[in-house]
């Protein structure tokens, strides 16, 4: 029976987890919460931090494999706390990697994610000779250390075992944005927006197309990337990244059609320029800055969250097809939206009616003030650059 660490970022993959068990294997989960639901024969949990190496190394004694889910800022407000998402995403994945060479853990796989390469630019069927980009190109503050962390953990590959002989061999797994039922990330997200009336139009280019990727399929790809690091498969993902996802590239709107209607809602009609968006989240972004040491509100959009659902950027298989054989199974949204139902998630006819027209006023004024900052921004271009661009710099990286 081999015995495997898993580091869940929240419950986004705790399938994997049970997966694991039901083949036999020794699963600790640690994690820094208790899982919501009672952990299976088979598996330990043990609570615990990432960022506390002296903790890490005892709970990964014996083990033999160690799936590294575990980030911070992914989304939302969290986007914005720059000091926990470096202490979570590189001092936390630093400390995994030296764990796993003074314990001898001869495998470590790594969930990135897309956001790696993408800073805003268009990207068709994009594969892993992508390069990272320039660090003050990505979007925000998580993309950046995802890809710092990414590339530390690619460069242990082959890292000799501290005390022992034997090497640690990595491999990065690149996820599309996640969904399925239990998925407790971005489904939540767009339900809230629902239920307060928040979802009051769509943007960016109807054509745009991007990637979701469903829970089971990544499962399934961190599996296949756990068995493509041993001997006997000849270690050919030992140093590698792999971009994961359904293999269906949908427009964004299009795609969370199934849950809105499903629960209830109507698709928005009135589209907004991406442009306009973007300066929008931009603005809440710089108010989020100034109050949120009194008042922590939850943005609707931050920067990078308009270009990751806005602009087109899917990728190729073919990489994780050859070398580690991952098949996309076809999965929709329809078990999520049948799960939102179980637990609640329905749209009453009654429901929250004053609160939808007090935010019916706000969104109209709101709406009203940006198009108007949003028109004098365009008339300062000079003659392609505004003087908003350079404060955007200055905002980013002082």
């Amino acid at each position: 029976m081999r015995t495997v660490s898993w580091l869940p970022d929240s419950r986004s993959l705790r399938g994997l987890g049970v997966a694991l068990n039901k083949k036999g294997v020794h699963v600790i989960l640690y994690d820094i919460r208790k899982p919501v639901h009672e952990v299976p024969m088979g598996m330990t949990f043990v609570e615990g931090d990432i960022r506390c190496l002296a903790e890490l190394e005892k709970v990964l004694a014996g083990v033999s494999c160690v799936f590294h889910s575990a980030s911070y800022g992914m989304s939302g407000r969290e986007q914005l706390n720059r000091c926990l998402i470096e202490d979570v995403n590189l001092k936390g994945t630093a400390n995994v990697i030296q764990a796993c060479i003074r314990q001898g853990i001869p495998r470590l796989v790594y969930t990135s994610t897309y956001n790696v390469v993408f800073g805003g630019q268009v990207i068709e069927n994009g594969d892993e000779s992508l390069p990272y980009l320039p660090l003050h190109h990505y979007l925000d503050h998580y993309s950046r250390t995802k890809a710092l962390a990414e590339m530390k953990v690619l460069e242990a590959n082959n890292t000799k075992f501290e005390g022992q002989d034997g090497v640690l061999r990595t491999c990065a797994v690149r996820p599309a944005g996640i969904y399925g039922p239990g998925e407790q990330r971005h489904l939540p997200r767009v339900v809230s927006f629902l239920e307060n009336g928040l979802f009051k139009f769509v943007y960016g280019d109807p054509s745009s197309l991007i990637e979701f990727v469903h829970v089971d399929n990544l499962i399934s790809a961190h599996i296949l990337a756990s068995e493509a690091l041993k001997e006997e498969k000849d270690h050919v993902a030992a140093g590698q990244s792999y971009f994961i996802s359904d293999s269906r590239p949908v427009n964004n709107f299009e795609f969370f059609r199934p849950l809105v209607e499903g629960l209830g809602y109507t698709v928005p009609t009135l589209r907004l320029p991406l442009s306009l968006v973007y300066f929008f989240a931009f603005f809440t972004e710089i108010v989020y800055s100034l109050v949120s040491g009194f008042y922590n509100f939850q943005p609707f959009l931050t920067c990078n969250e308009v270009y990751k659902l806005g602009v087109t950027h899917y990728f190729s298989m073919e990489k994780a097809k050859k070398e580690l054989g991952y098949q996309a199974q076809p999965y929709s949204l329809q078990e999520a939206v049948e799960w939102l139902k179980h637990i609640g998630h329905v749209r009453k006819e009654s429901e929250n009616s004053q609160k939808n027209r007090i935010w019916n006023i706000i969104f109209v004024v709101l709406l009203a003030v940006v198009f108007l900052a949003w028109l004098l921004q365009q008339s300062l271009l000079i003659p392609t650059v505004s003087p908003l661009h350079y404060f955007k710099l200055l905002y980013r990286f002082c």
